[in-house]
């Protein structure tokens, strides 16, 4: 019996060790517990201290703005986030402001869904430290409709767009190809061609002494020889004469040579077939040869004898004409 008595206080103060054991670890770890609370909660407030976050207001309808405000104690190395939300917007964000050495930006948001939306915890860095706010809860609700104060409007037909330049366009361009090109085709077809026609000079043939004589004067107005140009001017002296007794007598003078010409003319002499003498006839001769001495030979005839040759080429365009037909001979 004092054995088993002693085994029994044995065991007993071996379970009072063992709670007295547990009793002192469960104390240990209240304490680590409670200054983790500590800490944390200094962590917490420290932060909470350097950056806050608030709204206006955490209850909207659809469609409603409010602002939802950043500040921090601190205005120098200050990072500001930049806003990523879920289900929210952000409509404006203001000019960050700077307020009592604090820091303050504001944000304009909606919701355009109903339901309860977070404002998670922006990381602010202030002094290359990060710190985080409060993430905050929006609820945004529906707006009630009374379908029974709505007014009724009957289903309107589908409105058609208004019409712009670029319906258009192509017609127009269509358009202005098919003017250009009728215009060109009308002043080339009708205009130009009329033009063409008004330029073209019309000229009114004089008989052959008149013309001869007209070509004279103008031959004088030239002052060809007086400028040093004689041989131009024996030229157009001697194709006058020439184109006379072409047109007055039928005969191919600008072809001929002046030998051919003087034989042809005492041909005509001869037969009583033109009204001339043999002196005017001498003076042409003469004429022509000088011309061709002046042309070929380059002679330099002198003043005086170029105003001769002159007066000798008007008086055989005065005396060198085709005798006119008579009565009798047209008859027969």
């Amino acid at each position: 019996m004092k054995k088993r008595n002693t085994f029994k206080g044995f065991q007993s103060s071996e379970k009072y060790a063992q709670a007295k054991c547990s009793l002192s670890f469960g104390k240990r770890v209240r304490e680590i517990g409670f200054f983790l609370f500590l800490f944390c909660g200094f962590a917490s407030f420290a932060q909470n201290s350097m950056v806050k976050s608030q709204v206006e207001t955490s209850k909207i309808r659809i469609g409603e703005q409010f602002t939802y405000r950043i500040s921090v104690n601190e205005t120098d190395n200050v990072i500001l986030p930049k806003l990523e939300l879920q289900g929210l917007e952000v409509i404006d964000s203001a000019r960050v402001d700077t307020l009592n050495n604090m820091l303050i930006q504001k944000y304009v948001l909606t919701g355009f869904d109903s339901g309860a939306f977070y404002i998670p915890q922006q990381q602010v860095f202030v002094k290359n430290q990060a710190y985080l706010t409060d993430s905050l809860l929006i609820n945004v609700a529906t707006v009630a409709i009374d379908t029974t104060k709505i007014k009724k409007f009957p289903i309107k037909s589908i409105k058609k767009e208004p019409y712009t330049f670029d319906d258009f366009k192509m017609y127009i361009y269509l358009l202005i190809a098919a003017l250009l090109i009728i215009g060109f085709w009308i002043y080339w077809f009708v205009i130009r061609k009329r033009k063409l026609e008004e330029d073209e000079p019309t000229y009114v043939a004089l008989p052959p002494y008149e013309e001869a004589m007209h070509k004279l004067g103008e031959l004088d107005e030239k002052l060809l020889w007086q400028n040093n140009k004689v041989k131009e001017y024996y030229i157009e002296l001697t194709e006058i004469i020439r184109a006379y007794i072409e047109r007055e007598l039928k005969v191919p003078a600008l072809e001929k040579t002046t030998d051919e010409i003087i034989e042809t003319l005492n041909d005509f002499h001869d037969a009583n077939t033109i009204n001339t003498t043999k002196e005017t006839i001498k003076k042409l001769k003469a004429l022509l040869q000088e011309a061709d001495l002046v042309k070929f030979a380059k002679s330099k005839p002198l003043a005086p004898e170029i105003e001769e040759d002159r007066k000798d080429a008007e008086e055989v365009v005065h005396n060198l004409k085709p005798k006119p037909i008579s009565k009798d001979e047209k008859l027969e």
